[in-house]
């Protein structure tokens, strides 16, 4: 059964990538490639968690500050950049704190977890020694 504020909250996250889409396809922001056949990601979303995937620049970051202003306007649901991070890539980290000043967040520290699996690791074991110890005990019960 779904309730009604989840539905709502389904359609304003639909409203939000509609949003940010748009912003990709008008190149006011750049996704990026991944993998051999260059698949673009622009943004994930889960449940009330949202990532952006953009190009690390001044541009950028107030466009998605932008983007996000709006959502909170037109749904009157509030970001909390208190508990929003923001990290890079190759990415100088005098730049990344100057974008935690725009967006009034924190530095995103490397690996972190999202959706209980461990990001930012340069070793593939690492990653999935963790996946693999969670379904050897959950398999275990």
């Amino acid at each position: 059964m779904i309730l009604l504020p989840h539905f709502l909250f389904l359609i304003t996250a639909k409203g939000l990538a509609r949003v940010s889409r748009r912003a990709y396809e008008t190149k006011y922001l750049e996704g990026l490639e991944i993998g051999s056949k260059k698949v673009r990601v622009h943004m994930l979303q889960y449940a009330d968690d949202t990532l952006f995937f953009c190009q690390a620049n001044i541009k950028s970051v107030l466009i998605i500050k932008v983007i996000l202003s709006c959502f909170e306007l037109a749904s009157s649901l509030k970001v909390n950049f208190l508990k929003s991070s923001i990290g890079g890539v190759g990415v100088d980290l005098f730049a990344i704190q100057g974008f935690t000043t725009i967006l009034n967040c924190d530095v995103m520290k490397k690996p972190f977890k999202y959706l209980g699996m461990p990001i930012g690791h340069h070793k593939r074991e690492v990653f999935w020694d963790g996946v693999i110890e969670r379904i050897k005990s959950r398999l275990g019960k």
